[in-house]
C-alpha cells in the first residue's frame, strides 16, 4: 500500500514538472512582461507627434474574436502555443518600416524587445509538448494587417490603427495566460 501512495506521488511529481501550468517564467514574469508591453504601446501612443487620434480611418480590420474564443477552450499547451503564435506575428508585423508613425524609436525597440522575451519564455514553457502547428487563420489575420498597412502607405494613421489592434491582442492574449495562471 506504502509502494503504491509513494508510486502516485512519484508520477504526479514527474507530471506536474512537464506541465505548462508548472512553468516558473510564466508563473514569475509573464505578469511583469505583459503590463510592461501593453505601457510601452500606450508610451507610444503619447509620444506621437502626428495627431493621429481625430484622424477618420478609412480601413476596418476585424479582429479575430472567434480565434480567441477556440483558444480560450483549448488546453493549456494549445493556449500557451497560441499566445506564442500571437507574440510572433505582432513582432513580424512591427519589424516593418514603421518611420512614418513618429514614435520614438527607443520606445519601439523596448517594446520589441520585450515582446520578444515574453514569446520566448513562454515557448520555454512548452517545448517539452513537442512542436506545434501553427494556427493558419490567426497569421491569416495579421497578414491582413499588413495588408491594410500597405494600403494606407504605412502612413502614421495606418500605425495608429496598427497599436490600437495590438494593443487588444497583448490584452486577449493576457487574459489567456491568466486564465491558466489563476486554474493552477
Amino acid at each position: 500500500m506504502l509502494g503504491r501512495i509513494l508510486c502516485v506521488c512519484v508520477f504526479l511529481g514527474v507530471f506536474s514538472a512537464g506541465s505548462p501550468l508548472s512553468c516558473k517564467w510564466m508563473d514569475h514574469k509573464f505578469r511583469q512582461f505583459s503590463k510592461t508591453s501593453l505601457d510601452l504601446l500606450d508610451t507610444m501612443a503619447h509620444n506621437s507627434t502626428n495627431s493621429t487620434e481625430d484622424a477618420e480611418v478609412k480601413h476596418t480590420v476585424s479582429f479575430p474574436h472567434e480565434l480567441y474564443s477556440q483558444a480560450d477552450k483549448a488546453a493549456a499547451v494549445d493556449k500557451l502555443s497560441f499566445t506564442v503564435q500571437v507574440l510572433n506575428e505582432m513582432e513580424t508585423l512591427l519589424n516593418q518600416n514603421h518611420s512614418s508613425a513618429s514614435w520614438e524609436e527607443k520606445t519601439v525597440d523596448s517594446f520589441l524587445g520585450v515582446v520578444s522575451r515574453q514569446a520566448d519564455g513562454l515557448h520555454s514553457c512548452i517545448r517539452s509538448h513537442g512542436h506545434k502547428k501553427h494556427n493558419k487563420k490567426l497569421h491569416m489575420s495579421f497578414k491582413r494587417l499588413s495588408h491594410v498597412l500597405e494600403q494606407m502607405g504605412h502612413s502614421a494613421e495606418a500605425w495608429e490603427l496598427i497599436r490600437k489592434e495590438i494593443k487588444t491582442h497583448l490584452m486577449r492574449a493576457d487574459l489567456l495566460i491568466t486564465s491558466l495562471l489563476t486554474a493552477n
